[in-house]
């Protein structure tokens, strides 16, 4: 198999600084730990017949296996759905990894990562519904339905914008393309960016923000924590929404 490569080599084909340095390429989990694992595990991979697809496909399963970990009563499901979220991201950045280092690039990898971005955000929060439910039917099932409907229509949203610039011949959208015209909705925007919260729409965080929900479960003897940080969730992702949809049509990414 030969030696391994250096990893200073390897970060220069496997973490071009373009994509790292994005603000819509990459997680900041990924900038700010996970890179650092990544490029370690990468470097004993690429000295194997696994393929990056093979890699991919394994982040969907951990994915999945997030939400469905929450179906497990107490801490121990929360705390094994951070861990499956965890190893999702590190195989969604060493997919990519180990596709540049042997020049493996697909358009069936770009799919199914992107399929599986949308399959493990649903499948957590479904996953946290049935949690709230306790006995996995009824009303909070329905909040943690919703609120995976509509972090699938965010994601989808900002896909779509790629599908219609390819349609029309465009070049993919650059971060300056993502600036409102508008400059109310600039505005409004840099408050929102400023405190963050959107953030705990993505998979990552909303397993951190249930895990924090399920220490209070434990403290409290109840299941009313866990409710109150998924009716949160539902009741930002629905508003990011219409408001996603706003600062994309009042951008120059489709222009």
């Amino acid at each position: 198999m030969g030696a391994a490569p250096a990893l200073e080599e390897l970060r220069e084909v496997c973490q071009p600084q373009a994509k790292l340095a994005s603000r819509n390429g990459e997680h900041w989990a990924g900038r700010l730990y996970m890179r650092r694992i990544s490029l370690r595990a990468t470097r004993r991979l690429v000295r194997t017949p696994v393929t990056p697809d093979q890699l991919t496909w394994t982040m969907v399963v951990c994915g999945v296996a997030a939400g469905a970990a929450l179906m497990i009563p107490g801490l121990t499901g929360a705390v094994l759905a951070v861990v499956l979220m965890q190893l999702f991201l590190l195989f969604d950045c060493v997919d990519g990894e180990v596709a540049r280092w042997k020049g493996q690039n697909s358009a069936t990898g770009i799919y199914v990562d992107r399929l599986g971005a949308y399959l493990a955000d649903a499948a957590l929060l479904a996953g946290a519904g049935y949690r709230a439910a306790e006995s996995g039917f009824g009303g909070w099932l329905s909040v943690g339905i919703a609120t995976a409907l509509g972090v699938v229509l965010l994601k989808a949203s900002t896909d779509l914008v790629d599908v219609a610039r390819a349609r029309r011949g465009l070049a993919v959208a650059d971060d300056e393309s993502t600036r409102p015209r508008s400059q109310g909705v600039a505005t409004v925007r840099r408050i929102a960016a400023a405190f963050k919260i959107h953030r705990v729409t993505n998979g990552i965080e909303a397993s951190l923000v249930l895990l924090v929900a399920a220490v209070a479960d434990a403290v409290t003897g109840g299941i009313e924590p866990t409710r109150w940080a998924l009716g949160a969730l539902a009741v930002i992702t629905w508003l990011m929404v219409p408001a996603h949809l706003l600062s994309i049509l009042s951008s120059s990414r489709l222009r």
